[in-house]
C-alpha cells in the first residue's frame, strides 16, 4: 500500500513538472507584458520583472493608427461567432447525413471531405480569392465567415463517428412516434452529441480567433482588422517595434478563448465519460 503511495505521488510530480514546463511561455508571457519595453529582452532570462508597470497596457488599448485595441476585438470575436454558429451547425448537418441517410455514392463523397483536410490552405487560397473578388466581397467579413456555413472536413468527421455511436434502435423508436429525419435529428441526435458539437465549437472559434492569413487577404481597412493583425501591426521592422504592447494586447486577446474552453469544457468532459460507458 505505501508503494503504489509513493508511486502516485512520484507521478503526480512528474506531471506536476511537466505543466510547469508547458505553461512558462504563457507565464513569460504575461511577466513580459508587465515589464518596462526596454527590460524585456535586456533581462529575457528573469520571469519576474525588476519593475512593475501597467504602461504596456494603457499602450495596448490605445491602438494602431488612431483606432482602439477593443475594436479590433469586437471585430475578432464578430466573425469568430458568426464562423462558428456555421461550421458548427452546418458540419452537423451534414454529418448526420453521412452517418445515417444512405444515398449513392456516400463512401465516395465523404472520402472526399476526408482528403479535403490534407489539402493545404494555400493551394485553394488564390482560387478563392479571385471568386470573392468577383463577389464584391472583398473589404468584407463575408470570405471568412460564409465559408464556414458549408462545413469543416474535421468537424463533419468528428460528429459523423460520434452520431455512429449512437444506437439506431433510438431512431426506429422516433420513427414509430411519427418522427421524420428532420425530427430525428433535433430530437434525437443534436441532443446526444452536445459533447462533439462543444467540441468542435471549441476548436472553431480558437481557429477563427488566431487566423492572419485569411483576414489579411480580405480585410484591408484598419478599422475592420482582426486581433492578430493588430498584434502584427505593434511590430515595425523599418523603427522601434512595441514590444510591451504586443505582449500585453496578447495577453488580453487569450482571455476570450479561454472563457469559451471553460464555457464548454463540461461537455466535453461528459462526452468523454459517455463514451466509456459505451
Amino acid at each position: 500500500m505505501q508503494q503504489v503511495k509513493k508511486q502516485s505521488i512520484i507521478f503526480d510530480v512528474c506531471i506536476l513538472i511537466i505543466a510547469l514546463l508547458m505553461l512558462y511561455p504563457i507565464f513569460w508571457l504575461i511577466f513580459s507584458s508587465l515589464k518596462p519595453n526596454t527590460d524585456i529582452f535586456k533581462n529575457a532570462t528573469e520571469l519576474f520583472p525588476r519593475e512593475w508597470t501597467l504602461a504596456n497596457f494603457t499602450k495596448g488599448f490605445q491602438g494602431i493608427a488612431g483606432t482602439p485595441f477593443l475594436t479590433y476585438i469586437g471585430n475578432s470575436l464578430r466573425i469568430s461567432l458568426i464562423a462558428t454558429v456555421g461550421a458548427v451547425c452546418s458540419s452537423a448537418v451534414i454529418s448526420y447525413g453521412f452517418a445515417r441517410i444512405p444515398f449513392k455514392g456516400k463512401g465516395f463523397w465523404f472520402a472526399c471531405v476526408l482528403v479535403t483536410m490534407m489539402l493545404p490552405q494555400e493551394i485553394i487560397m488564390v482560387p478563392q480569392y479571385l471568386w470573392f473578388n468577383r463577389l464584391n466581397w472583398v473589404n468584407s467579413i463575408l470570405p471568412v465567415t460564409v465559408p464556414s456555413y458549408f462545413g469543416q472536413a474535421f468537424f463533419i468527421f468528428l460528429m459523423v463517428q460520434f452520431i455512429k455511436g449512437i444506437p439506431t434502435d433510438l431512431d426506429e423508436a422516433a420513427k414509430i412516434d411519427g418522427c421524420g429525419r428532420i425530427g430525428t435529428f433535433f430530437r434525437i441526435i443534436l441532443p446526444l452529441i452536445k459533447p462533439a458539437l462543444a467540441t468542435s465549437a471549441i476548436f472553431s472559434f480558437y481557429w477563427k480567433w488566431e487566423e492572419l492569413i485569411g483576414p489579411m487577404l480580405y480585410l484591408t481597412k484598419p478599422e475592420s482588422y482582426t486581433v492578430s493583425i493588430a498584434l502584427k501591426q505593434f511590430l515595425d521592422s523599418s523603427s522601434s517595434s512595441n514590444w510591451g504592447a504586443m505582449f500585453a494586447m496578447s495577453v488580453v486577446s487569450l482571455i476570450p478563448v479561454l472563457v469559451i474552453f471553460f464555457m464548454f469544457q463540461k461537455y466535453i468532459v461528459e462526452g468523454i465519460s459517455t463514451t466509456g460507458l459505451k
